[in-house]
């Protein structure tokens, strides 16, 4: 008896499904990335020294010169760093020592005055390959709370520390501290005494005009991708002038004014702190471009152009993101910063 062989005959397009199918659960998973590395640039790095009421009027030549040159200095440091191949912590941190040494920018050296007359000073550093963070807040002798804030994170199972403890741990890990004296100089202690004669004709303290809002604007930052594609961020600042009862802004506060992780982006931002902290605005970029899938632009812009102005809030932000793209926006009159890639570099100040 022969036995007859089974044929089995489906349709054409059956077989075009079944072949479209295999051949994508087959393509390979890496060439997105593939991709994004090819576009990506080996380092990339952004700095800002605050943000306010920045305008070419209120800016004698000598003074913009004097900026520019201290931006680029900053610039320079951290992109040495990362084209020697060094690490985007160490650039964000040798970055922000610079700036905080620097009595041009309101973070260490230039740091504004307390209502009391004293500086105190707070700042911040996150990794963006493990989430590691440290910041410190209120310290008043440490020369570099930038450096401070690197301590805590490396050598402490903290994250922020404040007051008199950070000090001591400061000392017990040989970070270098100074007589206070070391933070003053003249046009912000002259700041504070023109706002303290003004609290006093108005006979309340904390009422100021329009015309000295920019008291609370003051910060410093750096965000920095590596060779490797590690990202980190930090961000320094003196806070705001004839602050009181040991105020803190968004400066040291991981996911306000300081946050990186190596999935999406690493963010510093410069602005009226509170604002900064209620609406977690240096995490929420990282949220928007996490869970919503908006590129780094499109969600820096959303937070600081949309959300935050409907809130009343002013300020910016600095950001890279995991593949090198780099954003600045802000919704104040300007915004010193600058950033620099292979064959690309920029300082700016004002709205262009």
């Amino acid at each position: 008896m022969m036995h007859m062989k089974q044929i089995y005959l489906f349709p054409t397009g059956f077989l075009c499904l079944v072949a479209l199918l295999f051949s994508c659960e087959q393509a390979p998973q890496s060439t997105d990335n593939k991709a994004d590395m090819q576009q990506r640039p080996s380092y990339a790095i952004a700095i800002h020294g605050g943000a306010g009421t920045i305008t070419r009027a209120s800016m004698t030549p000598e003074k913009e010169a004097a900026y520019r040159t201290a931006l680029d200095s900053a610039l320079l440091i951290g992109e040495t760093v990362l084209r020697q191949g060094g690490t985007a912590l160490d650039a964000v941190e040798k970055t922000i020592v610079y700036l905080e040494d620097c009595p041009l920018f309101n973070a260490g050296r230039g740091a504004v005055f307390t209502h009391e007359g004293r500086n105190e000073l707070d700042a911040s550093i996150m990794s963006g390959s493990n989430q590691k963070a440290g910041a410190v807040g209120s310290v008043m002798i440490v020369k570099n709370p930038i450096r401070l804030a690197r301590a805590v994170m490396d050598q402490s199972e903290h994250v922020f520390l404040t007051g008199r403890g950070a000090e001591q741990f400061a000392t017990e890990h040989n970070i270098e501290t100074v007589d206070p004296k070391w933070f003053y100089t003249e046009q912000r202690w002259k700041t504070l005494q023109e706002m303290l004669e003004e609290e006093k004709m108005k006979g309340k303290t904390g009422s100021l005009e329009p015309a000295t809002r920019d008291y609370k604007f003051g910060t410093v930052g750096c965000v920095a991708m590596d060779q490797q594609g590690h990202l980190a961020a930090g961000t320094s600042t003196g806070g705001m002038t004839n602050k009181r009862w040991n105020r803190l802004g968004d400066s040291p506060v991981i996911g306000a004014g300081t946050y990186a992780s190596d999935d999406a982006c690493a963010v510093s931002c410069t602005g009226h702190g509170e604002f900064f902290i209620r609406y977690a605005v240096a995490h929420d970029v990282w949220a928007l471009m996490s869970y919503k899938g908006l590129s780094l632009a499109d969600a820096a812009d959303f937070v600081v152009n949309k959300k935050l102005v409907e809130k009343g809030g002013e300020g910016g932000l600095i950001a890279v993101d995991k593949n090198g793209n780099i954003a600045l926006p802000f919704n104040s009159e300007g915004m010193y910063r600058g950033y620099a890639k292979p064959g690309e570099r920029k300082i700016l100040i004002y709205k262009e």
